[in-house]
């Protein structure tokens, strides 16, 4: 019986390739595959689908902790780690990419900001299955144990059935124990935001600098939502995608005359 080739998954983040989460994610993904880490060299949050194009982009092999498997830094940005690894490292198109596990939630409006969830749109992008997951804990030393097992079925479960092309999953974990998560939902993005505000202050020097502040609101009622299922103690899986076009708006700005 002709033996089956391993996947080969690709694995990347936007907390830098030494924080606890990325360090979870490989350990479960070399369970189920091949593992290449391409990660940026520093804390990458909020860059969204940001790209290095005024100035250089480095990358060099990380060998700060023996691994059987290859891994890189970059100079660059999340979305930079998925186009090296594509073009410059791998040699070929991976069976998967995988970003986090993420310190913080990308659930709502936050899918928009978050490097982890555009580094997982990059490869989307390139024809490849890709899933951003995070972890409702902002602290350095959050536990992801608690979460490994549901991480593994989610992966397990897109490299047997495969992912419709441009269809990304973005999985958000909620802070609890294992004992306590309910299990996974299906979701819609709720619709919540941020009511931003800025903090002035002064340096030592007089000159004024401005710290970003704000609060999160959720004004969504509706149960089918992530912030819902996060709310409930459940896994949230939504399926994003990276056409932006308001389709269902097409037939109206139609009706709108641009030629008089």
């Amino acid at each position: 019986m002709e033996k089956k080739e391993r996947p080969l998954i690709l694995v990347t983040n936007d907390d830098g390739i030494t924080a606890k989460g990325i360090r979870t994610l490989v350990e479960i993904a070399k369970e189920l595959g091949d593992v290449v880490v391409v990660a940026p060299d520093k804390p990458q949050s909020a860059m969204g689908h940001a790209i290095t194009i005024n100035n250089t982009l480095y990358v060099k092999e990380f060998k700060q902790h023996p691994h059987s498997h290859k891994e890189y830094t970059t100079s660059g940005t999340p979305v930079d780690c998925v186009k090296m690894a594509r073009h410059e490292i791998l040699g070929r198109k991976p069976d998967l990419c995988v970003s986090g596990i993420n310190h913080g939630s990308n659930s709502a409006i936050n899918v928009i900001y978050s490097g982890t969830m555009s580094a997982a749109m990059e490869a989307g992008i390139e024809g490849i299955p890709a899933i951003g997951f995070s972890l409702c804990d902002y602290s350095h030393d959050a536990d992801f144990s608690q979460s490994r097992d549901y991480v593994k079925q989610i992966m397990e479960q897109v490299i047997e059935r495969g992912m419709p092309k441009g269809v990304i999953f973005n999985v958000n974990i909620p802070k609890a124990n294992k004992k306590d998560i309910k299990g996974v939902k299906v979701c819609r993005q709720a619709h919540a935001y941020w009511v931003e505000e800025f903090d002035k202050r002064t340096n030592p020097y007089g000159k004024d600098y401005y710290w970003l502040t704000g609060r999160f609101v959720n004004d969504d009622k509706g149960e089918d939502t992530d912030e819902w299922a996060l709310a409930h103690q459940y896994i949230s899986i939504v399926p994003t995608q990276f056409d932006l076009t308001a389709h269902h708006y097409i037939s109206e700005l139609n009706t709108w005359d641009f030629d008089s």
